[in-house]
């Protein structure tokens, strides 16, 4: 099977850079497009972890969440920006996007709209309980993406000699 469209959904893990390189390397070697995708996290920056029972934390609350948005954007744009330049200096053609909420649906919905044949997804090894109360963004995706899924399993910590 030969690629046309690469999707290449990323997170601020460690594993990004390995998820990012195996998509780049597949690009490379189909002269496919490549579509770079992270799902920005507010929700999990500790904005929301508190709200006294009068509101009184609600104070400023609004702008808060706004001054956070705009430096997350900024900071997800120059990351985003800085792989695909990267990438199209070697000569894969590259864009990015990046949205909010449900990331395994966003994966599965970009790569149906922007017409994608392969999806990149690392896994972080969940299995289990921890699978099922946290949920799994690549078992998601691999059990509802509209194309191929190609999942770069997350490297075990070598553990030291004893």
């Amino acid at each position: 099977m030969v690629y046309q469209k690469i999707l290449v959904a990323l997170d601020r893990s460690i594993q990004a850079e390995i998820v990012f390189e195996k998509g780049f390397a597949l690009a490379q070697q189909f002269s496919a497009q490549m579509m770079l995708f992270h799902r920005l996290a507010l929700e999990e920056s500790g904005l929301f972890t508190y709200v006294g029972p009068y509101g009184h934390t609600l104070t400023n609350f609004s702008q808060a969440v706004q001054e956070q948005m705009a430096e997350e954007t900024e900071q997800t744009r120059q990351w985003l920006t800085s792989y695909c330049d990267r990438a199209t200096q070697a000569g894969v053609s590259c864009e990015w996007e990046w949205k909010m909420g449900d990331t395994g649906r966003w994966i599965c919905d970009l790569a149906k709209t922007w017409g994608a044949d392969l999806i990149v997804v690392g896994r972080r090894g969940r299995h289990g309980v921890t699978e099922v109360l946290l949920g799994s963004v690549s078992n998601y995706v691999v059990h509802r993406a509209s194309c191929s899924v190609f999942i770069v399993q997350e490297k075990p910590l070598l553990s030291e000699p004893t």
